[in-house]
């Protein structure tokens, strides 16, 4: 027996995809994937109309999908996070009906709870056999984890694979079974892996984001959460692995001895379990090549699901556990909530991703931005989205000061403690005041009546909206 077609469109036709279904991708190959776009292409030429694409992500090089909304093959996009290019379409008006934006963990439940139906799920492999086992960790289109597959994978109605690396059956360490796949699709190419580094991926330079990353490393070591058992994610930005890098050499001169690393797995990550700071990595997603070698080689790098990491319909999810987190923001408001979905002019150039889910779950939620950004201020009044509800947010760090939220009756201690620790502690509206100082007060945004996008929290709840630009 074999599951393997000839073709996507032999697949399209065999699932029997109707007008008006639900198909879905994950985002493991970033802004390296091919699969999204080939599968649209086909389906497009197959002539299907009125489809919703649910995708764990938009990268930029799915601006295809833009074509695909005009000629009416797509009509829905529920997604994570979304690139600037097709965020810049739909802010100016792209689609009658709104994006839906989940976090990462969000998106899982809502598949698990039956409240996000997915039709078919189109599975990007890097190394499968012709019965639909596959990995992430093999193939010369290696990606590291696959953790937001497998609730695509495990709920979708139907499920394709598609494959450049087809391996005799059994794939040993296969990460997905065969059990919930359908059928199997051999193409030349699934991605370009190198797409997979998008984004920051080294250690800052800039004066200012090291002072800030120097800030952070010294309030986590003041808050007393970093001891033998620690628990820590940091994202991708310049800072935040500069941050890692301060935390590191803390935990191997005090001896510390982590529990776990979390998240989206870099090298800094990688080089943090390997010299003992973590008795694991839990990834979700590979950051970069480095992560894809480890979770390879290493039995102590975990492959986990997004369920895993951050879901709510689980009865545990690592986030939970979390000590600290280390997180962005394009706007902080006054009631300290974080907008990482659009940038200061109201365009969608981002998403949540499990940033709300990480601030909910751990000790620490720390955000690390410069005070001026484009000559635009951090701290504004109010954040034209809500990304992250300013209760979940303990400290906000820039390079002209820090400041701890303690306007929900918590972290008090925590701000006493930086001060101990002779860290120059302000008020949030000191920030803005600042920052107000050196770039003057912005022009209020030209917004539109028409809702673009939803922006549901990790529960299945409404937390914002975003309207088009004028």
């Amino acid at each position: 027996m074999s599951k393997l077609v000839n073709s996507i469109k032999e697949a399209v036709q065999k699932v029997g995809l109707k007008d008006g279904m639900t198909i879905s991708f994950h985002h493991h190959m970033r802004n390296g994937d091919f699969v999204l776009n080939m599968v649209l292409e086909a389906i497009a030429e197959l002539g299907y109309k009125d489809l919703t694409v649910n995708a764990s992500s938009v990268f930029d090089v799915h601006e295809p999908i833009i074509g695909h909304v005009k000629n009416g093959v797509v009509t829905g996009i529920e997604c994570n996070y979304m690139g600037g290019k097709v965020g810049k379409a739909i802010c100016e008006g792209l689609m009658e009906k709104p994006v839906i934006f989940r976090t990462h963990g969000g998106r899982p439940s809502d598949m698990e709870k039956g409240t996000s139906h997915i039709d078919v799920a189109f599975i990007a492999a890097p190394t499968a056999d012709d019965m639909g086992n596959c990995t992430g960790k093999y193939g010369k289109s290696a990606c590291g984890s696959m953790g937001y597959a497998f609730a695509d994978a495990m709920n979708a109605d139907k499920v394709v694979v598609i494959t450049d690396n087809l391996v005799p059956h059994p794939l040993v360490d296969f990460s997905i079974s065969e059990i919930y796949v359908d059928y199997v699709v051999e193409v030349d190419q699934i991605g370009n892996p190198a797409g997979i580094v998008s984004g920051t991926t080294k250690i800052t330079r800039d004066p200012v984001g090291l002072k800030m990353a120097d800030y952070a490393a010294k309030v986590i070591e003041a808050s007393g959460l970093l001891k033998d058992g620690f628990s820590f994610q940091t994202g991708a930005g310049g800072a935040t692995l500069a941050t890692a890098k301060y935390v590191q050499d803390i935990m191997l001169a005090k001896g510390i001895k982590g529990s776990y690393g979390m998240g989206g797995i870099t090298k800094y990550m990688v080089e943090m379990l390997n010299n003992g700071c973590f008795q694991a990595l839990l990834d979700v997603q590979c950051f970069d090549l480095d992560a894809v070698q480890s979770i390879r080689e290493n039995p102590k790098h975990m492959e986990v699901t997004a369920t895993h990491y951050a879901g709510v319909s689980g009865k545990s999810a690592a986030v939970d556990n979390l000590d600290v987190v280390l997180l962005g923001a394009t706007q902080v408001d006054l009631d300290f909530g974080v907008n990482v979905h659009t940038d200061s002019n109201g365009y969608i150039m981002g998403g949540s991703g499990g940033h709300s889910d990480t601030a909910a779950g751990a000790k620490l939620t720390m955000i690390i931005a410069p005070l001026i950004r484009a000559r635009l201020p951090l701290v504004v009044e109010k954040c034209l989205c809500t990304s992250t509800p300013g209760s979940t947010v303990d400290v906000v760090v820039t390079q002209r000061g820090i400041a701890v939220n303690t306007k929900y009756g918590k972290n008090q201690e925590l701000k006493e403690a930086l001060k101990k620790a002779k860290l120059p502690v302000v008020e949030i509206e000191d920030l803005k005041r600042m920052a107000e100082e050196i770039a003057g007060t912005p022009k209020p945004v030209q917004l539109t009546d028409k809702v673009v996008a939803h922006v549901m929290y990790r529960d299945g709840t409404l937390l914002d909206t975003i309207k088009a630009v004028k």
